[in-house]
């Protein structure tokens, strides 16, 4: 969807994994690298090979369908879930928690075990990493308690941007919405989303957070979906809001 169109000789096996939701083009790449991939029968061992219409190809002994339309679904994710397929300490997962139905997804970026709010997750990898990049300049919206009041200095600090634990941090829009008993809900806006940036921020800050809930990706909003369920961004909506919405 972010990219060109196959060309005369096919798709590239990693992009083609990845526009299928088997996983991102670099994890597509380390999958073939491990001997998991195989094409027509044959185990391969570099990135380098091209699927054509009609080709078989296998991941870990299951066949891949050839990728579908491209599909964006809204979904409200709990806190209590990773955003990973797979977690080695055994927590609960976003993908384990997905409602039944969906086609084999990937999320655009991430939230961390205790955020939650709107999770984009889409079937096409492509697409994925074109909205997590910077240079899309999409924004994402939170709506984030802190403990303790909030000087007007710190707002300044986080929109002049910040360097943290030798981490340079672009600037960041906030703005406190109330105040209630020792802790303060504000409004805050990012467009790079480094990862826990608004925790690290608001740390060093002295203002630990107690409750992050991410409101809005681009133009895509949590509204009123309820807690754990999964919208699909209608296709309509899709060709409007995106620069290439695919097939």
């Amino acid at each position: 969807m972010a990219d060109e169109a196959p060309g005369p000789r096919g798709e590239r096996i990693a992009k083609f994994l990845s526009r299928a939701g088997v996983a991102s083009r670099r994890d597509a790449e380390a999958m073939i690298a491990a001997g998991r991939v195989r094409l027509n029968g044959e185990a391969l061992t570099h990135p380098a090979a091209f699927v054509r219409p009609g080709d078989a190809v296998l991941v870990d002994g299951a066949p891949v369908a050839a990728p579908e339309r491209t599909r964006l679904f809204r979904y409200h994710k709990p806190e209590g879930l990773v955003t990973t397929h797979k977690d080695p300490e055994g927590r609960p997962t976003v993908f384990a928690s997905l409602p039944p139905g969906l086609p084999r997804v990937v999320s655009v970026g991430r939230l961390d075990l205790t955020s939650e709010g709107l999770l984009l997750l889409t079937n096409d990898g492509g697409l994925a990493r074109q909205l997590e990049l910077p240079q899309t300049g999409w924004m994402r919206r939170y709506r984030v308690r802190v403990h303790g009041g909030v000087p007007q200095a710190a707002l300044t600090r986080l929109a002049e941007g910040m360097v943290v634990e030798g981490v340079r941090y672009g600037p960041v829009e906030a703005a406190i919405d109330s105040v209630q008993r020792s802790n303060t809900w504000l409004s805050v806006s990012l467009r790079e989303g480094k990862n826990r940036e608004i925790r690290r921020l608001m740390q060093a800050l002295g203002l630990p957070v107690t409750r992050l809930i991410r409101v809005a990706y681009g133009p895509f909003q949590l509204g009123h979906l309820p807690r754990g369920a999964v919208e699909e961004v209608p296709g309509k909506i899709l060709r409007e809001q995106l620069p290439s919405p695919g097939k």
